[in-house]
């Protein structure tokens, strides 16, 4: 060993730098700092914030109108009480407005950085490429979850400010009270956010495959589209149990005075099985990408 080499200390047998760890690259703190300090961030998490204040304007503004004999008149049915309103703005925002965010920050967590040119620069930290797709991946979940409790909270917040703590009350005439009705919603969310799992992994897998960020936010939310089309041709029979979305309201059945299982556990299974066979592909995908084309 050289006067240089004891000053300086011996390189590993490996060739990394002295004093390398791959496990102290890329923090969680830091990503997730950056990624909530960047505009899109602000108004996915805004949108979701707003929109029970939206939906409570439009009730106060409009006008429930005359109903047909036995019909059920949502604007009724949503101001009863916070809990209904809560479950309105939920039902709202299931089949498309949470895809949207969920697609736009799995979706654009590494096509961004691509497209940026910054990839190169975090792999040549070097941060290893398994690690940055996974701290990617954490990250994204942690904002979506943000946003899901974000409409979660200020929707239950408002909706018992202004509506009151009456009992939850369905379409058919069941009814929960309001604390065993919060309950409830909790675990619907929870059974919400686990559904989505399959757009998370579909939008992490389309986002490294891609250096634009929107082809890989909108083709999730246009493949999410055509499962909802092809989950209403009813002449598929069965064979709509298959798609990904098809359970995606099963949360309502937690609503209901005795749980039916059945749907809930079927559609959480779908969902997770879309989603690791999603996951395996990008981080398949990823290990071998070409980061400099």
């Amino acid at each position: 060993m050289t006067a240089t080499d004891r000053g300086r200390g011996a390189m590993p047998a490996d060739g990394r730098a002295a004093g390398y760890r791959p496990g102290g690259t890329l923090p969680l703190r830091t990503e997730l700092v950056r990624q909530f300090r960047r505009r899109r961030t602000h108004l996915a998490l805004g949108l979701l914030a707003l929109l029970p204040v939206i939906l409570s304007t439009a009730f106060a503004v409009g006008s429930s109108g005359a109903s047909s004999p036995g019909a059920v008149d949502l604007i009724d049915l949503g101001t009863s009480g916070g809990a209904n309103f809560t479950v309105f703005c939920l039902f709202m925002s299931v089949g498309f407005l949470l895809i949207v965010v969920v697609a736009l920050f799995f979706g654009d967590s590494v096509a961004s950085e691509a497209s940026w040119s910054s990839l190169r620069y975090l792999l040549a930290i070097p941060v290893p490429r398994g690690r940055l797709l996974r701290q990617k991946a954490i990250v994204s979940a942690a904002l979506s979850l943000l946003a899901l409790l974000l409409l979660f909270g200020v929707g239950l917040a408002l909706g018992t400010a202004l509506y009151g703590t009456g009992p939850l009350v369905t379409p058919f005439g069941d009814s929960l009270g309001y604390g065993e009705a919060v309950g409830r919603l909790a675990l619907a969310l929870g059974y919400i956010a686990v559904n989505l799992t399959w757009v998370a992994g579909l939008a992490l897998l389309l986002s490294v495959l891609t250096d634009a960020p929107l082809g890989a936010v909108g083709g999730t939310v246009m493949v999410s589209i055509l499962v909802q089309i092809l989950d209403q041709i009813t002449a598929l029979g069965g064979w709509r149990d298959l798609l990904p979305g098809h359970f995606s309201f099963a949360w309502t059945r937690l609503l209901a005075p005795t749980v039916d299982w059945h749907d809930i556990v079927v559609g959480s299974f779908s969902a997770l099985a879309y989603a690791a066979v999603f996951g395996v592909l990008a981080w398949q995908r990823f290990a071998v990408k070409d980061i400099t084309s």
